[in-house]
């Protein structure tokens, strides 16, 4: 189980702040913040805005994906994929090179995912449930 301070732009302030209402792992946070409400139980017992609560359950539900972790999750929310089920509804070709573009303006990550693995991103996210609500 990663941490839930692994997330990018969590980091150990507001990585305390969570884990101080009792959310340490990703998978915890995912769990907690997948509903309307639940997300703002978290804004209120950490004093975290909901939207940024928002941001970070969506970095977390794209980590569910086999090969994503923290930069890819981040590198693709930045290209306007922020969820299990909008990734699942994107052409690999497009997105690789969206991704591309992404990294050179933004730098976010070390590297940009081969086509490959978007495309193995894609399959995964078309056999995954969406678990967020909104």
């Amino acid at each position: 189980m990663a941490n839930v301070k692994d997330i990018e732009g969590i980091g150990p302030v507001l990585g305390d702040k969570l884990e101080k209402a009792g959310i340490v792992t990703v998978e915890s946070l995912l769990e907690n913040g997948a509903t309307r409400s639940g997300r703002a139980n978290i804004a209120r017992e950490t004093g975290i805005s909901e939207s940024q609560i928002l941001d970070f359950v969506n970095m977390a539900d794209l980590m569910r994906v086999k090969g994503v972790g923290a930069e890819f999750a981040e590198l693709l929310q930045a290209a306007g994929v922020d969820t299990i089920k909008e990734l699942r509804t994107r052409n690999a070709e497009n997105l690789q090179q969206k991704l591309e573009e992404v990294h050179a303006e933004k730098g976010l990550t070390r590297r940009v995912p081969s086509l490959d693995m978007v495309r193995d991103f894609i399959a995964q996210a078309g056999s995954t449930d969406p678990s967020i609500t909104y």
